[in-house]
């Protein structure tokens, strides 16, 4: 079974086992995150596709790590004006490995993949 969730304006296509990286998550590591915002269940016979979400479903990941992504180099230059501008940007990275996936109408007992 897979997912597709938003998180911090991105879509990523989860499955159970995957590490993916997201911007910072303010928990600690180790800590679990339940991301609720789920916008598609598929990989079995009937894919739940939401409106915008599918109410009831959540997927849990737990964090792993804090990251810097790679440092993006932004430089301004205006000709004839002597003016240029040198910034640097590290985007602030969380590590998170996806738990279970939970869809709505399912007990406890038949989680997924079991």
């Amino acid at each position: 079974m897979f997912a597709i969730v938003a998180t911090s304006g991105k879509q990523y296509r989860v499955q159970e086992g995957d590490r993916i990286l997201v911007d910072r998550v303010p928990e600690a590591v180790g800590d679990k995150v339940r991301l609720e915002s789920v916008l598609m269940l598929g990989g079995e016979a009937n894919p739940l596709i939401g409106t915008p979400l599918v109410s009831g479903a959540l997927v849990d990941a737990t964090v792993m790590g804090h990251h810097s992504g790679e440092k993006i180099i932004v430089f301004k230059f205006e000709a004839r004006k002597r003016h240029r501008r040198k910034i640097g940007h590290r985007q602030r990275l969380s590590e998170l490995q996806i738990g279970a996936i939970h869809a709505p109408g399912r007990s406890k007992k038949q989680k997924t993949g079991e």
